[in-house]
């Protein structure tokens, strides 16, 4: 690539000087920092004669790249990452080349009919089109649902000084249980019967309270049906929440979108302005804690 190809012969002459006889590689701990080194180390044709030691850090702090250097492991120890990585990397070039040519060829014209362009390109790609997959069916399901209004029996109580709300529930016994009316276990699907649940308690209760008060005035008392809330049990307990981890970038991104209208872009613009200050910790990471080195820096 012309616009590397002056970075990319430099690293290439200390990589293969011949007074260099151990490289220590410091790519990024990950998947793409193996892949990158080792597609540097094969394009330059190192030596397979050097010492070759990967430091594995995951901060800048002085003193974990001290770390890194004093334990760096040979090469040959990542491997399996590095295969990995070229797996990934073969999947996305035979997807995206072959598969984006078949549709493009076969829909672009379509679609750029639509859109009013001369030429559309049609992307496809292991991870992007899986994704606008799940938007679309997402997208669907939210144009295909149909709105059910359904109507609660709600009441209020009180209790040794303390009033709260109550919710009706069918339970089993009920002359509403498995009533084709339900539309759930709390609710009617028809305003008619929620209505008529609520007479019924009504007159019920006021029966009752009739009956009280003639009890009270030393007539005969009468039976009447009557409903009465009954309070079970209380239950109180405590526990422990543990709290939230540490933002990584795309937790960081989702709540700043949500929150702040402010789209993933610029929160990472942002937040790399804040570490650059050091006010944040590595940003382009999905790790939730820290590690013990991090912490020191920032204690």
């Amino acid at each position: 690539i012309p616009g590397v190809k002056k970075q990319f012969d430099t690293v290439s002459y200390l990589l293969n000087r011949e007074d260099v006889d151990t490289i220590y590689i410091c790519t990024d701990s990950g998947r793409e920092g193996e892949y990158i080194y080792r597609l540097v180390d094969q394009m330059a044709q190192v030596s397979a004669n050097k010492k070759k030691l990967r430091v594995w850090i995951d901060s800048q702090t002085e003193e974990e790249i001290i770390r890194g250097i004093k334990e760096a492991k040979d090469l040959s120890a990542y491997d399996n990452l590095s295969a990995s990585a070229y797996l990934r990397a073969k999947e996305d070039y035979l997807m995206g080349i072959n598969f984006s040519r078949i549709l493009t060829l076969r829909y672009g014209n379509s679609v750029s009919n639509y859109l009013g362009n001369k030429y559309q390109v049609i992307s496809v790609g292991r991870v992007m089109t899986c994704v606008l997959g799940m938007v679309v069916r997402r997208e669907r399901e939210i144009r295909e649902f149909v709105k059910t209004p359904f109507y609660r029996v709600l009441g209020k109580f009180s209790l040794e000084g303390r009033t709260f709300d109550g919710e009706w529930r069918v339970v089993e016994g009920s002359r509403y249980f498995q009533s084709p009316d339900l539309y759930k276990e709390n609710g009617f699907k028809d305003r008619n019967r929620a209505e008529e649940l609520k007479g019924i308690l009504e007159r019920e209760s006021a029966v009752s309270m009739t009956n009280e008060l003639s009890g009270s005035n030393g007539m005969a008392q009468q039976t009447a049906p009557a409903h009465q809330a009954v309070l079970e049990k209380i239950e109180k307990k405590k526990e422990k929440k543990n709290p939230p981890l540490l933002y990584n970038l795309a937790e960081l991104q989702n709540d700043c979108s949500r929150m702040f209208k402010i789209s993933p872009d610029e929160t990472l613009r942002v937040v790399q302005e804040l570490y650059e200050k050091k006010l944040v910790t590595y940003p382009r990471t999905d790790a939730r804690v820290l590690s013990t080195a991090v912490a020191k820096e920032i204690s």
